[in-house]
């Protein structure tokens, strides 16, 4: 009985709230341009602190991804965690559904509150569009940290995944409909497994992957990098930090290796111990460190 009517997805969600409220950040939306809506978390106005830009994967939205960066940042940075187009409360009425559009996207929502100049991270999908945003803006772009994410992607290696997943299709893994599904996303995700009973996995469904599927598996499909068997990539102008789990199956670490050496001079790599497609949630005191060195420049 109690499983079946207390959604702890709720209860953390609430959880999540506080936080956000005591790292002095409010729930806000923008019109971005006419046919663009944002919604992000951010400081009701801008101070004098650096702004840094936290960019969701896949998955769930954006504070859900970022939790322990937005506590620890907070206090020494101005943090803004955009929901990308189509999760959360982002939407849009455009055709475009590629990682450009929603670079594209969150560069208009700064400009439109005022934020000239800000170093961007993002995770995995989230690191397409961190990637994106610093190759077509470079004067306001200051640093980039790209998290478990293969900006290097080949058409193979998502023929690849397919195979590490056990799947067919690339939204059975990305977008699972069946606690069987979700238990092999977690499994190529995350080091250290805990067993989750399927009435927990069908609540964290419902509540975080049902909305905007058709949608979403349109932006998966949408992505224009790793459309080709050579990769397309150019080093960017800004130092790049590159962050990686030992132990990724999603993102393998050869090629966080391989994306060092493509993106130049100006990247270095860390690699985290003991984890796998999310550092940042796995390890969040190694991570936040090395981000946070990384933006001092120290």
């Amino acid at each position: 009985m109690v499983a079946s009517c207390l959604s702890f997805v709720s209860l953390y969600g609430s959880f999540l709230r506080r936080n956000l409220a005591a790292a002095g950040l409010s729930s806000q939306t923008v019109i971005v341009d006419g046919d663009t809506t944002i919604h992000f978390w951010g400081p009701a106005a801008a101070t004098s602190k650096p702004p840094i830009v936290l960019i969701h994967g896949f998955g769930p939205h954006g504070v859900w991804q970022w939790r322990p960066q937005i506590s620890f940042f907070s206090r020494k940075f101005d943090v803004y965690v955009p929901d990308l187009v189509f999760f959360g409360d982002s939407f849009t009425e455009s055709a475009d559904k590629s990682e450009v559009f929603q670079a594209a996207s969150v560069a208009k929502l700064l400009e439109k509150l005022g934020i000239p100049k800000y170093s961007v991270i993002g995770t995995s999908y989230g690191g397409f569009v961190a990637y994106r945003m610093a190759a077509m803006w470079p004067e306001r772009v200051e640093k980039v940290v790209i998290a478990s994410s293969e900006v290097n992607m080949r058409q193979k290696d998502s023929s690849e995944l397919l195979k590490r997943g056990k799947v067919e299709k690339i939204e059975e893994l990305m977008l699972p409909s069946t606690p069987a599904q979700l238990r092999k996303l977690i499994a190529l995700s995350v080091y250290r497994r805990t067993y989750m009973p399927d009435f927990f996995l069908n609540d964290i469904i419902n509540k975080l992957y049902c909305e905007n599927r058709k949608e979403k598996l349109e932006l998966l499909r949408g992505v224009t990098l790793g459309q080709h068997e050579t990769t397309t990539i150019a080093p960017l102008s800004q130092e790049v930090l590159i962050v990686w789990g030992e132990h990724d199956q999603i993102f393998l670490l050869e090629k966080a290796i391989e994306l060092k050496k493509l993106l130049g001079e100006k990247a270095r790599l860390e690699v985290i111990k003991n984890t796998s497609h999310v550092p940042q949630l796995e390890d969040s005191g190694h991570f936040n460190n090395s981000v946070s060195n990384f933006l001092r420049g120290v």
